[in-house]
């Protein structure tokens, strides 16, 4: 690098707690530090920081792995803070007996409210002046579960009087009579975060730590540490920070999320309405899209709020150049050809995706009856109303211009039928010389009624009716109408979808075929985004 530093010993890591799924604010550190790899040819380790045996699973070591892979990344060795305790513990032992840390056995409780604030000068410990004698003897108790939990701690002996929180005397270690996934019941006290991250860079010899921008209080901790082990012939870490992602109308607390889940506003971490990247996978998502909106909004120290539209325009942008075009009806009204004959039909091509002309062309079965959708009809025109009203006409898309004529009406006035007739003349094709020259301004979608296979659609609205959840109470306001499960009507040719595809539903949206954890069976179609941005309209309202 320009200031001196060997290309070859640079290193860097990635290192989530193993205590729930990655979320889109992830996908910055991830991005960050793999690029840099990638940009270096430096090895990067996937290290998961499992120093909290509580709410630690290895479903989620296992969905974090999944992720990043997806997300198209290659880590280059995988690492548990675990496999560091012997060391991190012997290393504690050294600051003991260099004076430089003291068990403490006040409640924790008393603990905080010694630290006081950042305007005035902290309050020491009863037990800070403990010799060392009787501080090593004490670890070794708290390491051999003499003692129960809470009842004492580790702590650091740095400076009360810093305006500095994070160096008022941290806690190292506490007590958790806990089974941890990896080393079972082998300890029963457990690092710190704090104690812990620094360390566990250098044992790596991880020359840059990369984190968020909550971390840089933390940077003269992080360097104290350091300063209690380094050796001179070794790397020292260096911690560099970044702003964090964050993202309108959703939330990415983990601790958050637990609660959505827990009060059954979400099925599970990977609810396509949240913004965890299996949400997002399941949602559609595609990890091109994903790195494409990192690398847009950019990697900052400046704090801000990324709107949501910015995501869904990469997504858009993707979905539009490789998912093939079909024809559903979310909300059918029966639509009638007078002068259709009823025992014909007749196969209409389309182009799948006319954007590349490599995905072809298909057929579509048209008849006397279809369905369109409720909305593209008024029996009145309205002003500023381009789709079909009596009177006037449309073009079904890849077929004929029809013009609407009456409506059939059930007892309380609801139109059940719309009749029609078609112009034979205007089929979509081009005929030579003999092309038809009359423009109508809309085309919409049908399917014909006897072709169409019934499918099941999840559409996703905001879970929080709040641009900036993160900054009020989120409980108060969380969505209740965030999912809308329908029955929707598709041309024959979504029966031969497979787990995984894309599709644009033409005039709705783009969709993506998920398995259906009620009936493995059957496919859900899940709505990605719409085909033009809605954001504007709910940031208005």
């Amino acid at each position: 690098m320009k200031k001196g530093f060997p290309i070859e010993k640079i290193r860097f890591r990635f290192p989530p707690e193993p205590n729930g799924f990655l979320h889109i604010g992830h996908v910055k550190a991830i991005y960050l530090n793999f690029e840099l790899g990638r940009k270096y040819n430096a090895p990067v380790h996937l290290r998961f920081d499992d120093t909290n045996p509580i709410g630690e699973e290895k479903k989620f070591v296992e969905s974090i792995k999944e992720d990043i892979r997806f997300l198209g990344f290659k880590w280059h060795k995988e690492c548990y803070a675990s496999d560091y305790f012997q060391k991190l513990y012997e290393w504690a032992v050294k600051l003991i007996k260099n004076n430089k840390a003291y068990v403490d056995d006040q409640p924790k409780e008393i603990i905080q409210s010694q630290r006081k604030t950042p305007f005035e000068y902290g309050i020491n410990s009863l037990y800070r002046n403990r010799s060392v004698n009787e501080n090593l003897y004490l670890f070794e108790k708290m390491k051999n579960g003499f003692f129960e939990e809470e009842s004492c701690v580790l702590r650091a002996k740095i400076n009360m009087k810093s305006s500095n929180m994070n160096m008022r005397d941290p806690i190292m270690y506490r007590i958790l009579k806990k089974k941890h996934p990896r080393t079972k019941n082998e300890w029963c006290i457990y690092p710190t975060y704090d104690w812990t991250h620094g360390q566990c860079d250098y044992i790596e010899q991880i020359s840059h730590s990369l984190c968020s921008l909550e971390f840089e209080n933390r940077r003269p901790l992080y360097n104290w540490y350091l300063d209690q082990i380094c050796e001179n012939n070794k790397i020292r870490p260096k911690q560099i920070e970044f702003s964090r992602l964050n993202l309108s109308h959703t939330i990415t607390s983990k601790r958050k999320i637990q609660y959505l889940i827990e009060n059954n506003i979400i099925q599970s971490w990977d609810d396509p309405r949240i913004f965890t990247i299996s949400g997002l996978r399941r949602r559609g998502y595609t990890s091109l899209a994903i790195n494409n909106f990192i690398q847009q909004i950019g990697i900052t120290k400046r704090k801000n709020l990324i709107d949501t539209s910015l995501l869904e325009f990469r997504i858009r942008e993707h979905l539009n150049k490789i998912a093939p075009r079909v024809m559903v009806v979310l909300k059918p009204i029966r639509l009638v050809i007078d002068n259709y004959s009823i025992n014909y039909t007749e196969w209409m091509e389309a182009e799948n995706n006319p954007e590349n002309t490599k995905f072809g062309c298909r057929k579509i079965p048209f008849s006397k009856f279809l369905y369109i959708e409720k909305n593209d009809f008024l029996e009145i025109k309205a002003k500023k109303f381009f789709r079909l009203s009596i009177g006037h006409e449309v073009r079904l898309k890849n077929a004929y211009i029809i013009k609407a004529n009456s409506v059939v009406k059930d007892s309380n006035g609801k139109i059940e039928e719309i009749h029609c007739t078609y112009d034979p003349k205007s089929q979509s094709r081009k005929l030579g010389k003999n092309e038809y020259k009359k423009r109508v301004k809309t085309t919409l979608h049908w399917v014909s009624i006897k072709h169409s296979i019934p499918i099941k659609i999840h559409l996703y609205h905001p879970i929080f009716s709040i641009k900036d959840p993160d900054k009020e109470n989120f409980k108060e306001h969380i969505n209740s109408k965030s999912i809308e499960k329908i029955i929707a009507y598709a041309e024959p040719s979504l029966q031969n979808a497979k787990i995984g595809d894309r599709f644009q539903f033409q005039r709705i949206g783009y969709f993506y075929a998920d398995i259906n954890p009620n009936n493995k069976e059957e496919l859900i179609f899940h709505k990605t985004t719409s085909i033009k941005d809605q954001w504007i309209k709910i940031n208005k309202k």
